[in-house]
C-alpha cells in the first residue's frame, strides 16, 4: 500500500501549492494523533499512519455532524489512488486523504461529482435521486451546524430566526429540481456521475457548501475570499423574531450582486415599527437596495429584492437584478424573464394610478403588491408573473399581511441630510414621506436651525 501511495501521489497533489500541500499533510498527521510515520520492516521504509473513522471523529468532535463525518470518511476510503479497482480498506491512507481534499476544494464539476458519488453511502450502481436528496439535506444541515459551532453566523441569532430545520428540506428540494432527469425529480430514478456533473454546473451552491464544511469544519486552507459573501453580516441588535431562517438567508444572498452580499441591516419591521404605510415608505425610500419579506395570514413567507433605492414615481423603476422569491412552504428565487421592465413600482396619492408598492407584472396585476391600505396585498400570476416568471407567491391571490420586514443590503445608505442646517421636519420622517408622495413642497425647507455636532438618523 505504501509503494502505491508514493507512486500515485504527485498526480493528485498538483492542484495544491507547496504550502497548501504541507498544510494538508499536517492535517492528516494531526488526525492520526501526531503519529506521522510507521516503520515497515520488510523494505526498511517509513509510511504515513492510516487513519480510522474513530480517529476522524475524535479529531473533529462536534464541529461537523456525525453523519456527514461518516460520508466524508466513506468518500475518502473509496478512492482508488492507482486505479487498480482494489477493495476499499477500513482505513484511509494519506494519498486518499489528499485526493479527497484536492477534488472537493479545487476540482472541477466532474471530479467533485465522483467524490459526491462516493459519499452517498450506497454503491455507485445503486444511486437514486432519493439518495442525492438525503445527501443535500445533510449538506445544508452541516453547513449551518459548522457555522454555528465556529461562531461564524455573523450576528444572526438562530433563536431569533425561524427554525432552520424547517428550511432544510425545502431548500434541498429546490436545489435538486435542477437535476436533469427528463422531468420532475423521481426518488427512484437512477443517477450517474454525468447527471451529477451537470447538476453541479447548474447549482454552484453545492460546491460552495462542500467548501464551507471542509474549510471551516477542519479549519484548513482558510481563505476569506472563498466564503466572503456566503452568509451576510446581520447589522441589527434588536430583539425581535425574524421571518427568515438561516438556509433561506444563505440561498437568497447567493442571488444578490456580489457587491451587496456582505451586509444585511434591518430597516423596517412591522413588529417594531407598526402597521403604517407612511412609516414603511419613510424607512425604505432612499435606503439603497433592499429585501422585503412578508408573511401572510396563511403562514406563507415570500418577498422580493429591489435592486435600486425606492422612490415615489408614477412609473416603473429598478433594473433586471431585482427578483421575487418564496421561503415557505417552498423556497425558490424568480429572476428577470426578459419580457418587460416592470421591476419596481411605488406611488401614492393618485386617483388614476395604483397606490402602493409593487414588483413585476402589470398595474393592478402585480407579481407582488403591498397596498397603501397597509395590511393588504396581492400576488397575481395567471399562470406566471410576466416580469419574473414567478407563480402566485402567497397562499391566496389577495392576501392579508401578518408580518413584514425589510433588510437593506450592501453598504447602508442613510436618508440624505443637509450638512449644515436642520429643517424643522427633518425628524418627522412620516410627514416628510407623505408630503413627497402627494407631491407637496415643504415650505419650511428654508426654515432651518443651526446643525448640531451629532445628527442621529
Amino acid at each position: 500500500m505504501g509503494n502505491k501511495q508514493t507512486n500515485c501521489r504527485p498526480n493528485y497533489c498538483s492542484r495544491f501549492l507547496p504550502e497548501e500541500q504541507a498544510e494538508i499533510d499536517g492535517l492528516f498527521a494531526a488526525v492520526a494523533g501526531g503519529l506521522e510515520t510507521v516503520s515497515c520492516e520488510r523494505n526498511r521504509k517509513c509510511f504515513p499512519v492510516p487513519i480510522s473513522l474513530e480517529m476522524l471523529q475524535a479529531y473533529l468532535g462536534d464541529a461537523i455532524p456525525q453523519k456527514m463525518i461518516c460520508r466524508i470518511y466513506d468518500g475518502m476510503r473509496h478512492i482508488d489512488p492507482c486505479g487498480l479497482n482494489s477493495v476499499p480498506s477500513e482505513y484511509v491512507i494519506r494519498d486518499q486523504f489528499s485526493i479527497f481534499m484536492s477534488e472537493i476544494l479545487k476540482g472541477n464539476a466532474g471530479e467533485k461529482s465522483k467524490m459526491i458519488m462516493k459519499m452517498l453511502l450506497v454503491p455507485c450502481s445503486s444511486v437514486r435521486a432519493g439518495h442525492i436528496q438525503e445527501f443535500t439535506e445533510d449538506l445544508i444541515t452541516s453547513v449551518v451546524h459548522v457555522l454555528y459551532y465556529r461562531n461564524e453566523l455573523k450576528g444572526w441569532n438562530m433563536k431569533r430566526c425561524q427554525d432552520f430545520t424547517a428550511g432544510v428540506r425545502p431548500l434541498a428540494s429546490q436545489l435538486l429540481s435542477s437535476l436533469k432527469q427528463g422531468g420532475p425529480p423521481i426518488p427512484d430514478k437512477t443517477c450517474d456521475c454525468s447527471l451529477l456533473e451537470d447538476w453541479l454546473l447548474k447549482v454552484p451552491q453545492i460546491s460552495t457548501f462542500l467548501n464551507v464544511i471542509i474549510r471551516r469544519g477542519f479549519l484548513v486552507l482558510n481563505s476569506y475570499t472563498e466564503i466572503a459573501g456566503f452568509i451576510p453580516e446581520c447589522k441589527d441588535g434588536r430583539d425581535f423574531m425574524s421571518l427568515l431562517n438561516i438556509p433561506a438567508i444563505i440561498y437568497i444572498n447567493s442571488y444578490l450582486p456580489s457587491s451587496l452580499q456582505h451586509t444585511w441591516r434591518l430597516i423596517f419591521s412591522s413588529q417594531i415599527h407598526g402597521y403604517s404605510f407612511a412609516k414603511f415608505c419613510g424607512n425604505i425610500i432612499d435606503r439603497g437596495p433592499c429585501i422585503i419579506v412578508i408573511r401572510d395570514r396563511d403562514g406563507y413567507i415570500f418577498g422580493g429584492f429591489a435592486s435600486h433605492s425606492w422612490a415615489v414615481k408614477s412609473h416603473f423603476q429598478g433594473d433586471c437584478r431585482s427578483f421575487l422569491f418564496t421561503i415557505f412552504p417552498n423556497i425558490a428565487v424568480y429572476t428577470y424573464s426578459g419580457y418587460n421592465d416592470h421591476y419596481m413600482y411605488l406611488n401614492f396619492g393618485q386617483q388614476t394610478m395604483p397606490n402602493g408598492l409593487g414588483m413585476g407584472g402589470q398595474l393592478d396585476y402585480f407579481g407582488l403588491w403591498i397596498d397603501c391600505d397597509f395590511g393588504k396585498g396581492h400576488s397575481k400570476a395567471n399562470p406566471r408573473c410576466s416580469t419574473y416568471n414567478s407563480p402566485q407567491l402567497s397562499c391566496r391571490e389577495n392576501f392579508e399581511i401578518d408580518c413584514l420586514e425589510v433588510w437593506a443590503v450592501g453598504d447602508f445608505q442613510c436618508c440624505e441630510k443637509s450638512t449644515c442646517k436642520k429643517n424643522v421636519l427633518d425628524n418627522e420622517k412620516e410627514v416628510h414621506c407623505l408630503l413627497e408622495m402627494i407631491g407637496k413642497c415643504r415650505h419650511s425647507e428654508g426654515v432651518r436651525n443651526p446643525c448640531d455636532d451629532e445628527d442621529d438618523d
